[in-house]
């Protein structure tokens, strides 16, 4: 325990962004770190100059994306997000790797929303396209509702969870 303590206080100083081609969905993907939280999940066509591929959370993406199971439930994200939003976000990350939800099931999860609410199944809907950290936050395992994640990495990724 205090091993990881001491790795996680290490952490707290991580900022910037890491970012490494990955053969497997063809292209980048960007994460934005500050103070040991992830802030953000991109897919750029070229990542930023100041990037660097080394970051142990790309290492992990490379080796999920090679077909290690993993989700990512350990890793700190920082979620900017109007509330209800948020709370979808959060209730979506207990959504087990290799299971799929419906947007009505991800309504019935979250506190304070109702499944039946058009206005609550919008919120649900804008949470998953605004998902700041697809791939952490499976937008994925949602089948009936678009994510931030890119359909042809979403795609990747259900096909590698068997959903």
């Amino acid at each position: 325990m205090k091993v990881a303590a001491a790795e996680r206080a290490g952490m707290d100083d991580v900022a910037g962004i890491f970012a490494r081609e990955f053969p497997a969905v063809d292209g980048y993907i960007q994460v934005g770190v500050a103070q040991g939280r992830v802030i953000s999940v991109d897919f750029p066509a070229r990542p930023q100059d100041d990037a660097s591929p080394d970051h142990d959370l790309l290492d992990r993406i490379g080796a999920c994306l090679n077909g290690e199971p993993d989700d990512f439930r350990d890793v700190t994200v920082a979620l900017t997000l109007p509330t209800d939003e948020r709370r979808v976000l959060e209730a979506l990350r207990e959504v087990p790797y290799g299971e799929a939800v419906t947007a009505e099931q991800l309504a019935r999860m979250t506190a304070g929303l109702d499944d039946e609410d058009e206005t609550d199944l919008r919120t649900v809907r804008d949470a998953l396209t605004g998902n700041p950290t697809p791939l952490l936050i499976g937008d994925h395992r949602v089948r009936d509702a678009p994510g931030a994640t890119p359909g042809d990495v979403a795609a990747l990724c259900r096909r590698l969870e068997g959903l």
